[in-house]
């Protein structure tokens, strides 16, 4: 059943999409990660303008081929004004990381802004990420769960479309890249996907990992890498995530190589996962920090300017044969 949306929704939608109504978004809103990535590269630590300055690089490069861009409104609020006119404009909601005083992972709101606040700063659409462990303690889950109910709802008063951002983990696995990790992520990223499809949440789209490793899909595998998935195998846990949903889903990047997503989205559509576009982040332009840390804002434009946007081509070339429109699961509210 197709997800109803005020036009006002729908509208801004369309805004944050290409013409064959996907979205094909770029993600700058890292904060405390791009301020570690500044630091390592250059070898001392980066400042506030550091940051400021790279985002604004990144928005006035590379939105003339995206069809929106996802800025944060700490660092992002001068790169959202350098934008292409033609860019919608997605911007993130919750503080950078989560709670590290407690078990659990809990996300927190940024203090000094709300929804009717960013939609006055003229957003399009409000993101919040969302760490979450379908296996955790029934205790932490309500309590997220709640937290996303409030922001659904928030979002609904402002007749803004809401964007959740999920992350899965495995509370006892340290690390998410490991083989351990491979073997249930399948189950941790449809899980989580089917729950937070419900209406009570308020989500307009969901922005969803691949639900696999795809470094251990055998085929994709590195020298001495044991497969966790055959081929087979991974196309099921692909067709699932996108049965897990009614709503119109994107996929992130995750960090991996501009090369491996495409790799994925290339998979996900030969596997009948019906996604609807991709907010992008370091698969774009991670490469470029270390020319901005160590040589200059005009030798990392230059990168941008040729790279970068090579990189934004070939991704929207190959979402062009595999992304879906969002329009398949959206209608506009008829109103008496």
């Amino acid at each position: 059943m197709a997800l109803i949306v005020s036009e006002n929704k729908y509208h801004a939608l369309q805004r944050l999409s290409n013409d064959q109504n996907v979205i094909a978004a770029l993600a700058i809103d890292q904060r405390g990660s791009l301020k570690k990535m500044l630091t390592t590269k250059s070898g001392k630590p980066a400042t506030t303008n550091d940051v400021i300055n790279f985002k604004k690089a990144i928005s006035e490069e590379l939105t003339p081929f995206a069809s929106s861009i996802l800025l944060d409104p700490e660092y992002g609020l001068p790169a959202s004004e350098l934008r292409d006119s033609n860019a919608g404009l997605l911007m993130a909601y919750e503080k950078t990381g989560y709670d590290v005083t407690e078990p659990g992972r809990f996300p927190d709101l940024l203090t000094q802004w709300s929804i009717k606040r960013l939609k006055e700063a003229g957003v399009d659409a409000v993101k919040f990420l969302l760490y979450y462990d379908v296996d955790e303690s029934q205790t932490v889950n309500e309590r997220k769960q709640a937290f996303v109910e409030r922001v659904g709802a928030e979002a609904a008063a402002n007749d803004l479309p809401f964007f959740l951002e999920l992350l899965t983990y495995d509370a006892n696995i340290d690390d998410v890249k490991s083989a351990e990790y491979a073997k249930v992520k399948p189950h941790k990223v449809i899980e989580t996907v089917k729950e937070f499809s419900d209406p009570k949440y308020g989500v307009t789209v969901l922005k969803v990992e691949v639900p696999v490793n795809m470094a251990y899909v055998a085929g994709y595998t590195d020298k001495d890498i044991d497969a966790v998935y055959t081929q087979d195998e991974a196309a099921r846990y692909f067709k699932s995530e996108s049965d897990a949903t009614n709503l119109p889903f994107i996929f992130l990047s995750a960090g991996v190589s501009n090369e491996m997503f495409l790799e994925e989205l290339k998979f996900a559509s030969q596997s009948d996962c019906q996604f609807n576009g991709v907010l992008c982040g370091r698969a774009t332009w991670k490469q470029s920090t270390q020319l901005f840390a160590n040589e200059s804002d005009e030798v990392g434009r230059k990168w941008l300017q040729t790279e970068g946007k090579k990189n934004i081509e070939r991704l929207n070339r190959v979402l062009s044969e595999t992304a879906t429109p969002w329009t398949n699961k959206i209608a506009v509210m008829q109103y008496i």
